[in-house]
């Protein structure tokens, strides 16, 4: 796809990277795109210091210029009412984002334009922003996140998949239940920046200095830690094998209990893009401890191809998408299953070169190529 303008309702650009971010990165190489930082996807909390503290950060963004990302990237922060629900919100909302956009599509000449967007909670403005063909990108069950209004979302997401022109979906459990409210729905599975995470195999990359001293496996995770993380689970294969190091990488929205006071569990924070390969190179085991939940479950962790990637073998408790990657991927659905499985990882007589190797034909930008002629065929 080229030569198209796109508007995409996104989450905030400034953190961890995702799918978002890969995808309109992908699609800017030929194509103007135009990145609205996150509607909000649930009501603020005024008691909440971090909800606080986004919220002055958008009002700061809102009165910013437009942020370049490259010559075809644009990221803005559209200042509206963050109350997703409240349908009071919602008609304010369609008159300031119509007029905003119709200033923005003058300043940035985009006459004509694709909107799409990641986010359930911006259907009550698809339809209305003057786009010419529109594409919702759906990468989890947004509906089971805890601070989710269920019944709210599940009735939002079924009225946009109603309205998209094109539907993409992340893993084949996501499809299937679009595909009632949607016969334009096309799985897309996650595709992974595999040159960036295949650095972790370069003999002259430097272990980061919190890691380098240590001794035994090591069990590595980076992502944001939240409740869908099996917390117990970690704690309880720490215990049981105290020669082995679990490290932790990501913000963690979650109290983590006397997770981090055991001596063989490192919880490292948040660390940038850039150095996750450098940390991947001390990892012997990339692991995914999610719970198992309905959330869960229609998962396509993005994690599991970039560990995979840094030629790690890789140990998941069950999730459908993950079956597709053994031998390489371990799945276990308990405490034993788990150490067993990391046992087996370890004792892997696959060369990490191997491991890496298999996923060179799987990245972002094979997933672009694929997304872009579904949307090409469809424009006519």
């Amino acid at each position: 796809m080229k030569n198209q303008n796109i508007i995409c309702f996104a989450k905030d650009w400034q953190e961890d990277p995702t799918s978002n971010n890969h995808i309109m990165l992908g699609l800017s190489k030929h194509n103007k795109v135009l990145w609205l930082n996150s509607l909000a996807a649930r009501n603020p909390k005024l008691t909440s210091g971090r909800d606080i503290s986004k919220i002055f950060l958008k009002l700061r963004s809102a009165f910013s210029s437009l942020h370049r990302v490259n010559d075809n990237m644009t990221v803005f922060t559209p200042l509206v009412a963050p109350y997703p629900y409240s349908r009071l919100a919602q008609f304010v909302n369609r008159i300031i984002l119509r007029l905003m956009l119709g200033r923005l599509r003058r300043k940035l000449g985009m006459k004509h334009f694709q909107l799409w967007t990641f986010l359930p909670t911006s259907e009550p403005y698809v339809g209305h922003m003057g786009e010419d063909f529109s594409v919702f990108y759906c990468t989890d069950e947004s509906s089971q996140f805890t601070s989710s209004d269920t019944r709210s979302v599940v009735d939002m997401e079924r009225k946009l998949c109603r309205k998209a022109d094109l539907v993409f979906a992340t893993a084949q459990s996501l499809v299937d239940k679009r595909l009632e409210y949607n016969p334009n729905t096309v799985l897309a599975r996650h595709g992974v920046d595999y040159h960036h995470f295949a650095k972790a195999l370069d003999d002259s990359i430097s272990p980061p200095a919190d890691v380098s001293g240590l001794k035994g496996p090591v069990l590595g995770f980076f992502g944001l830690i939240h409740d869908w993380i099996d917390l117990e689970l970690l704690e309880e294969v720490a215990r049981r094998r105290p020669n082995w190091n679990i490290v932790l990488i990501g913000n963690s929205l979650v109290p983590l209990g006397t997770l981090p006071e055991l001596p063989n569990v490192l919880a490292l924070g948040r660390k940038p893009y850039d150095e996750l390969p450098a940390y991947c190179s001390v990892f012997d085991v990339g692991i995914i401890p999610f719970k198992v939940n309905e959330l869960t479950r229609h998962v396509n962790p993005i994690k599991l191809r970039e560990y995979l990637s840094a030629g790690l073998p890789v140990v998941s408790t069950p999730m459908d998408e993950v079956s597709h990657f053994a031998p390489d991927c371990r799945v276990a659905g308990n405490v034993e299953g788990f150490i067993e499985a990391c046992e087996d990882a370890l004792s892997s007589e696959d060369s990490r070169d191997t491991v890496s190797a298999r996923m060179a034909n799987q990245t972002w930008d094979a997933v672009i190529d694929a997304v872009g002629k579904e949307v090409t065929q469809r424009l006519g």
